[in-house]
């Protein structure tokens, strides 16, 4: 080899070096409620989001780059979440993962699509976001289904009078939730026989909210509310009103928080939670354990939900076709493998999920269906 192809060929693998060398990292956002009083939702989402892109990032990456994972915080509270939305935007990741509760993505959602950036969440359920051709990918299932689920449970096992506590707050997920539970527990042949409307934001009194239930003469008082809500609730139920039955939904199963705060007031109480707790199958264990491991203590269902959405993103990312769209990718290299469930989108960017009912015994969560 002469001597100026040797020096010619040794600049080449110089700049290649550099070049792998200074590659960007994938940017991936994450908009989610960090600072409020029902921040453990949103920790436990960005919890299962850190650990997703870690192991991918110490399995080298995406076609050998990094991935960056920028978090905004929207406090829940409307003027934080537009700032938050608009600085990830200008940041133009590939993607944003959030944000976790219905209220802040009719905020937000509507920016994202102005911007032609694609979103995905987690967690959001509200059926105002079903069915729409937009930017919005959503991995859990509607409000809807929620809700009607949970009625025909409650009537199996015995309910027929259910008085309704909710936050209206997050108005467009407990509002459609009361409804449809409404519309099926009624056609069942029970009756909801009040409801309790409150704003957590607004340090409501929890004993009064209790109270407004009870005289309508409930069997069961169901609470559409945060774990820290629903944990407070409980706590007055059981003080004012023992005998009767106490339930919640998904939005408070983030895990520990709810048995720390609700001590022996949440013994009895059912609640769903997105995945089985009895599969001994290898990809749920490995992830339970990996959680465990990196932040000390149990996951909840919004983490497993998070960590599926992450691996969603990492999936379509690694097989996207040149010229091909984020959205294109999402929508044609499904069914996605789950810890638990396979993730399918339809031409909408909506999924459905199969949900399982456990019950708070001794301060521990047994799955019951």
């Amino acid at each position: 080899m002469s001597e100026k192809l040797h020096k010619i060929l040794a600049v080449l693998g110089l700049l290649l070096l550099s070049a792998c060398g200074n590659d960007e990292p994938i940017r991936i956002g994450l908009l989610a409620g960090l600072s409020d009083r029902g921040s453990d939702f949103g920790e436990s989402v960005r919890n299962g989001v850190i650990l997703a892109i870690e192991q991918q990032n110490r399995a080298g990456g995406i076609h050998g780059r990094q991935i960056e994972l920028i978090v905004r915080d929207d406090g829940q509270e409307r003027e934080q979440a537009i700032r938050a939305a608009e600085e990830l935007i200008a940041l133009k990741p590939e993607i944003i993962i959030g944000p976790v509760t219905s209220s802040m993505a009719s905020i937000v959602v509507p920016m994202m699509n102005r911007a032609g950036q694609i979103i995905i969440s987690p967690t959001v359920a509200s059926t105002d976001f079903h069915g729409k051709d937009d930017n919005f990918f959503r991995v859990n299932r509607t409000t809807r289904e929620a809700a009607i689920h949970h009625a025909g449970i409650l009537f199996e096992r015995g309910s027929r009078r259910v008085g309704i506590a909710f936050d209206a707050s997050n108005l467009q997920y407990s509002e459609t939730w009361v409804k449809a539970f409404r519309d099926k527990f009624e056609h069942l042949g029970g009756r909801v026989t009040d409801t309790s409307r409150f704003e957590s934001a607004a340090t409501p009194s929890f004993a009064e909210v209790i109270a407004k239930l009870l005289p309508s003469t409930p069997d069961t008082l169901l609470f559409v509310a945060s774990s820290l809500d629903t944990a407070r609730l409980s706590q007055q139920a059981r003080r004012q009103a023992p005998a009767l039955v106490i339930t919640s939904t998904e939005w408070a199963a983030s895990g520990e928080l709810l048995t720390e705060m609700g001590g022996e007031s949440v013994n009895g109480l059912l609640i769903a939670h997105a995945y089985d707790r009895n599969d001994s199958r290898q990809p749920y264990q490995s992830f339970r354990e990996a959680y465990k491991q990196r932040f000390q203590r149990e996951f909840g269902s919004f983490s497993l939900l998070a960590y599926d959405t992450a691996n969603i993103i990492i999936t379509a990312l690694q097989r996207r076709r040149d010229g091909e769209s984020l959205k294109q990718a999402l929508l044609n290299y499904g069914p996605y493998e789950g810890a638990q469930q396979q993730i399918v989108f339809d031409a909408n960017g909506d999924t459905t999920r199969q949900v399982y009912f456990t019950e708070i015994r001794n301060g521990k969560f047994e799955q019951v269906r």
